[in-house]
């Protein structure tokens, strides 16, 4: 049993807990929704698919840019926290490069309406890039090198341009169901290996 210090703070330590539970379940939970609706899904659906009320959404997230914003924000931690933890349990560094760029293409297919969501405010999308940049640049620079060092790729490419260049091929996608970037992708990845 947990004992009670003065002035309600294990009460209110585990109202945190729960308000950060809550808040990471919403986060997931949009997030999914975003990847199939697009960031203009309904609320509720978002609600519904957290197992939460409306007013719970609302009282985290006043507004959809709000949302939108935390969604981009726990994405792309997700996706930095991600590049170390595969290089530590894939098979090889160039597994874990293909497994680090399919969660990168799930994320950039949720970001899809971000900029539209955050029209408003075009400073906020400008800090959220620069964000986006200094925490995955620094990754994609580490699973290319693990890659490149242990002879599974050629030198050579940089973090920047794969980034760039698995963004341009998933553009396009929301319009047409017949394209398939990843397909794609798996080719753009193929180049890049050793000839042995």
């Amino acid at each position: 049993m947990a004992s009670q210090e003065p002035g309600g703070k294990t009460a209110a330590r585990s109202k945190r807990t729960d308000a950060i539970r809550n808040q990471q379940a919403l986060l997931t939970a949009a997030a999914e929704v975003f990847t199939t609706s697009g960031v203009n899904a309904p609320i509720r659906q978002i609600a519904a698919r957290a197992g939460v009320g409306l007013a719970t959404i609302y009282r985290h997230f006043p507004t959809r840019a709000d949302l939108v914003t935390a969604v981009y924000h726990h994405q792309i931690e997700a996706c930095a926290e991600a590049g170390p933890a595969l290089l530590a349990s894939a098979d090889s560094p160039l597994a874990a490069l293909r497994q680090w760029v399919d969660l990168f293409v799930d994320f950039l297919v949720t970001k899809h309406g971000l900029a539209e969501a955050l029209q408003s405010d075009s400073a906020s999308f400008a800090t959220l890039h620069a964000h986006f940049l200094d925490r995955l640049l620094p990754v994609t620079a580490r699973l290319l090198d693990a890659a490149v060092e242990a002879g599974e790729i050629r030198p050579g490419t940089r973090p920047y341009e794969l980034m760039r260049g698995i963004g341009n091929l998933c553009i396009g996608r929301d319009d047409d169901p017949d394209y398939d970037p990843r397909r794609l992708i798996d080719l753009l990845l193929c180049g890049l290996r050793s000839e042995a």
